[in-house]
């Protein structure tokens, strides 16, 4: 990863989207995809917020190299899952 400012600027942009693709399906779908969007919406801010810190901050006595990478994995499974609840 070129920087911090780099990955925290992807990951809001990729939280930006889920968010709003969120809204849609709030404002747009049934009764029931309604309460499991607000749901949804509530964990897009906390994932956002859990690896922004995580960027800021890196666990010490692990490689940056290491560290990044983990967290990009850890980030990418989460908006799959986010991305799957949106889809179901």
């Amino acid at each position: 990863m070129a920087s911090k400012k780099t990955l925290k600027r992807a990951i809001h942009s990729i939280c930006e989207a889920l968010f709003a693709e969120a809204i849609s399906v709030s404002l747009y779908g049934t009764k029931g995809q309604q309460g499991n969007a607000e749901a949804l919406l509530f964990s897009i801010l906390k994932v956002e917020d859990e690896f922004i810190r995580r960027a800021s901050h890196p666990e010490p006595g692990l490689s940056a190299k290491v560290y990044f990478k983990d967290l990009r994995e850890k980030f990418s499974a989460q908006v799959s899952e986010i991305i799957d609840q949106l889809n179901s």
